[in-house]
């Protein structure tokens, strides 16, 4: 797989372009090879976000310059799959990590026997949350990071946890 390759270049004033770009850096979930350089796989979706990417810095005032293909060098292919590997298994064990403090909250309410309807939705709103972030980091999984697997498993553990909140909520809660 090829990469698509971005140097752009950012007015000095005002300091929130610079903030404003940097965001979508990480909404994106570009690669910083280093200052005012990303790199996309090059995949279709990716693509797009380059292009959302370019036009982000232009609407900033900035300019970009695209470039795209295969690296020279096996090891600098090899290299930069790591480094793609490294930020989304970084990502994943970001969302594991809410997880568990997810699977925590769930433990309290039992503890505390706080099986109300409101609880259950603020539960539920949070899972979906949980949810939706792990969707977009398996998109941006294109070369298969490590911890991918533990995040699923997290999320499915977040899920049965919920269920069994859900029945006990239902089950004090039901007329």
């Amino acid at each position: 797989m090829g990469w698509v390759l971005l140097t752009y270049q950012l007015p000095t004033e005002p300091s929130r372009a610079r903030v404003t770009v940097w965001r979508e850096v990480r909404r994106s979930g570009a690669l910083h090879l280093q200052q005012a350089v990303v790199a996309f796989p090059d995949t279709p979706e990716f693509r797009s976000e380059a292009d959302r990417f370019a036009r982000v810095v232009a609407e900033v005032g900035g300019k970009t310059l695209a470039f795209g293909g295969e690296p020279l060098a096996a090891s600098d292919g090899a290299r930069l799959v790591g480094r793609w590997n490294k930020a989304r298994n970084a990502e994943y064990r970001e969302l594991i990590a809410k997880c568990e403090a997810f699977l925590a909250e769930i433990d309290h309410e039992f503890e505390v026997e706080k099986f109300t309807d409101a609880e259950l939705e603020e539960e539920e709103a949070e899972l979906d949350k949980l949810k939706r972030w792990h969707e977009r980091v398996v998109r941006r999984d294109v070369h298969g990071a490590e911890v991918g697997s533990d995040a699923a498993d997290a999320i499915d553990r977040a899920e049965a946890a919920l269920a069994r909140f859900t029945t006990a909520v239902f089950e004090r809660t039901a007329p």
